[in-house]
């Protein structure tokens, strides 16, 4: 089913507020409605376009692929989580990986370590064959694993498709996507460059409920697409 977009929610939540006009990028441009004080406004018209374009292409990737979320910065990390998770999907939080990307080899090895030491401490095995110090320094290894790794460690290869919160605080993330080839749907800000990604989505990057808003959007339509995907597997 697909998702329909409300502008009154959108402007209710604040998607519109830009960052000051001395910070914007030019070729935001177009998805400027005006000036307010000393700060752009988001023209929500522009934002309603790209997201009834971006949505539909995350459902249908969603009924074949996963879809990695990305958000890093502070207001973002738990939105983005329960966003991901509810949706059935990967996603990074912390600290973004070089690599995480673009050197699978590597990230894959550590995952694995990941898996094998939480598969051995479930089944008391690390019990049964260290003493208490060694298995608590083993916990602590597999909280730190679970830190850097712990949203992508059922993540199948590549992803489908990257929804990147703040492609400006996150342009690792862009940058090793668009050298895989991998499509990104982007919240650009006034100033960021809409360029830098596939589906560039006009709005604030920064406030909690624009978030919470644009999320929300994103994770129905990656859920419509997962569920046709476990619908025919019925």
């Amino acid at each position: 089913m697909a998702v329909t977009v409300d502008i009154k929610q959108l402007f209710e939540a604040g998607v519109h507020f830009g960052h000051k006009t001395s910070r914007w990028h030019p070729k935001m441009a177009p998805y400027i409605h005006s000036k307010r004080q000393d700060s752009h406004i988001i023209n929500l018209e522009e934002t309603v376009k790209a997201l009834d374009v971006a949505l539909p292409f995350l459902t249908k990737v969603a009924a074949s692929k996963q879809v990695l979320f990305v958000g890093t910065k502070k207001q973002a990390k738990e939105i983005v989580k329960a966003t991901a998770e509810d949706a059935g999907q990967p996603y990074v939080t912390e600290r973004w990986i070089g690599g995480m990307l673009t050197n699978a080899t590597t990230i894959n090895q550590q995952i694995k370590k990941l898996k094998d030491l939480e598969r051995r401490m479930a089944s008391g095995d690390l019990e049964k064959r260290y003493n208490k110090l060694e298995v608590q320094r083993f916990q602590e290894e597999i909280d730190e694993l679970n830190h850097k790794y712990g949203g992508i460690k059922n993540m199948n290869g590549r992803p489908g498709a990257i929804v990147v919160v703040d492609v400006v605080a996150d342009d690792n993330a862009v940058k090793e996507a668009r050298t895989l080839g991998i499509p990104v749907i982007g919240v650009v800000d006034t100033n960021a460059d809409p360029a830098s990604v596939e589906y560039a989505i006009p709005g604030n990057d920064d406030a909690i409920k624009s978030l919470e808003v644009l999320l929300g959007y994103f994770g129905a339509a990656v859920k419509a697409g997962a569920g046709a995907k476990q619908g025919e597997g019925a």
